[in-house]
């Protein structure tokens, strides 16, 4: 519990991944959610281990422990000649056999073999490195591909798996060093115990994550099932709170809202249950959507907290004060409660979530850690005296880290070595701040309805392909209401239809759709979508109609860090 003479400091990592899984097929289309935990989420782990008075809040999307496990299921299963690693990639790196160069599958698998950082990840392995350039040979001069052997794209596969590895990882493991120490000629025995350490990590997130928590370092929390937007679920017209003039979709709601956005918190907490034995307190909702009804639904779910972005306070502060002018500036940094909904509200300081997320990845970890810290202790001199002040840090446990220096690691261990034993801030949880006594929020009348970045919904709705992806969905969904009720579904296909609808309500698809993306990550998760809208029209024994076959968007930006992240506010959003 944080002390009353310090100032509560708050580090909130989210960890989430959509469902990248083909549920008629099994395959993974993407290899990102095995790729991020060997990375990053068992870095982030590992860096609060080391640190026994580190303490944070980690937040989990339960798609992402679903995928997780499956990995784990299917890799098993391959291991005793039972079934298939269902992900291209990881099933290449022991594969018996790899495509033949010169074929679409050798120029395809050696594609996605360079898809990480290229100064981070690439350049930083002379191994890795050199095999980058000879694809990049291979790619502009397609006569000399037939002088390429299969060994090229064997240690390119073990060279992807030891670039994305975690620092932690690659810092303790010895088959992770022996293998960089080589750095060519792997053998199937090579991959093969590359392979294990991959499945070792993949099972040790849940049991260390929560013997964590056991240890009171780590407040779980949860998102939405399949991390969709509850606000816009439960009511389209709410992204007219913070931008009145925005265009909506032509449906003017999604059908029966309500009870979906119930389902995925009430499914939520059922996997959260399975995976940590506990419930959670607290509830991270999607993109830190919310509005008044959000808040009365977190409430009925018995959550005790939530949390957003700081323009949706000050939006909320600002209708407030047009209605009561005397109202006093309570400020960004404490909690607060709106109309009749008793859960407690926290916001995201923009400002130093930013600058972990777009600045301190090219500082020297000193001396980034020593500027944020600055601004934390400035902010708890002016907090002082206030009834429940604190500083609320909130950002993707996973996309920053692979800008930085080996993947964070200077950064976060001087991170938390700092806030553990300095003298006037105290790393805490928000379950521990809602339990303390005599620590009344602030009461407005009525939260603007908003998301953590800018305040808004306009990641997710307003574009015209942001639109017309949810005008499919909310035609999706009126089938899918027919056949549920009227059809000759079994209660097995049922559930099946109910789980694949949920991944089509993730908040990820309508976040890519739109110019401002690159043209690769919208065709990727365009692609994606669609295929996962037609997978529900099959499990619904319903035709797609042609809309769902037809390309929703393309995307032309060049947004900072890919557009994996972005700023809270709008006035820092990229041109």
């Amino acid at each position: 519990m944080a002390s009353d003479t310090k100032t509560p400091v708050v580090l909130c990592w989210h960890m989430h991944q959509p469902s990248y899984q083909d549920m008629n097929t099994g395959q993974f289309l993407f290899p990102w959610v095995y790729l991020h935990t060997i990375k990053d989420y068992s870095d982030m782990a590992a860096h609060l281990e080391k640190e026994s008075g580190a303490r944070a809040v980690v937040n989990f999307a339960p798609i992402l422990l679903e995928q997780i496990e499956t990995y784990l299921v299917q890799i098993e299963q391959w291991r005793y000649g039972a079934g298939e690693i269902g992900d291209p990639l990881l099933a290449a790196l022991v594969a018996d056999e790899l495509p033949e160069a010169g074929s679409p599958a050798f120029l395809n698998l050696m594609e996605k073999c360079l898809r990480a950082n290229p100064e981070r990840i690439i350049r930083r392995f002379p191994a890795y490195a050199r095999l980058a350039d000879i694809a990049d040979v291979y790619q502009q001069k397609p006569e000399l591909q037939r002088y390429i052997s299969n060994r090229f794209l064997s240690d390119l596969l073990v060279w992807y798996h030891l670039g994305w590895m975690g620092e932690t990882i690659r810092r303790k493991n010895s088959c992770v060093q022996s293998l960089q120490e080589k750095a060519y000629d792997f053998t199937m025995g090579d991959r093969r115990a590359l392979l294990d350490v991959i499945f070792e990590v993949l099972s040790g997130i849940g049991p260390r994550y929560r013997h964590l928590a056991q240890k009171g370092q780590v407040e779980l929390s949860v998102s939405p099932y399949t991390h969709a937007m509850l606000p816009l679920l439960l009511e389209l017209e709410s992204a007219r709170e913070a931008m009145p003039e925005i265009a909506l979709p032509d449906h003017s709601h999604y059908p029966g809202g309500e009870a979906r956005a119930g389902w995925q918190l009430e499914q939520a907490k059922a996997v959260f249950q399975r995976f940590f034995g506990i419930e959670p307190v607290g509830c991270w909702a999607s993109e830190g959507g919310l509005s008044q009804a959000t808040l009365t639904l977190l409430s009925d779910q018995e959550f005790r907290w939530t949390a957003s972005g700081d323009s949706v306070i000050h939006n909320s502060l600002k209708q407030a004060r047009e209605q009561h002018p005397d109202l006093p500036d309570t400020g960004l940094h404490q909690p607060y409660t709106f109309g009749e909904s008793a859960v407690s509200v926290f916001f995201r300081d923009d400002g130093l979530s930013d600058l972990i997320g777009f600045t301190y990845a090219d500082w020297h970890a000193e001396d980034a850690v020593g500027d944020l810290v600055n601004h934390m202790e400035t902010i708890a001199s002016e907090a002082r005296g206030k009834s429940s002040p604190v500083i609320s840090v909130i950002m993707d446990g996973e996309n920053a880290w692979e800008y930085y220096p080996e993947n964070g690691y200077h950064f976060l261990d001087e991170l938390y070595r700092v806030l553990a034993h300095h003298p006037e801030l105290e790393l805490t949880t928000y379950s521990d701040l809602v339990a303390r006594p005599m620590a009344e929020p602030a009461r407005l009348p009525h939260l603007v309805a908003g998301s953590w970045i800018y305040g808004t919904f306009s990641t997710w709705i307003g574009d015209p392909d942001k639109n017309r992806a949810w005008d499919l969905l909310c035609e999706a969904k009126i089938h899918y209401d027919r056949m549920m009720e009227n059809g000759n579904l079994s209660a097995e296909r049922k559930e099946s239809a109910r789980k694949q609808l949920a991944i089509c309500e993730g908040s990820d698809w309508f976040w890519w759709f739109g110019d401002y993306n690159p043209a690769q990550i919208v065709s990727d998760f365009e692609h994606l979508y669609r295929r996962h809208l037609v997978n529900l029209y099959e499990k619904i024994d319903c035709p797609a109609p042609p809309s769902v076959f037809q390309q929703l968007s393309q995307g032309s930006g060049e947004p900072a860090r890919g557009g994996a992240m972005r700023p809270g506010h709008e006035a820092d959003k990229p041109a």
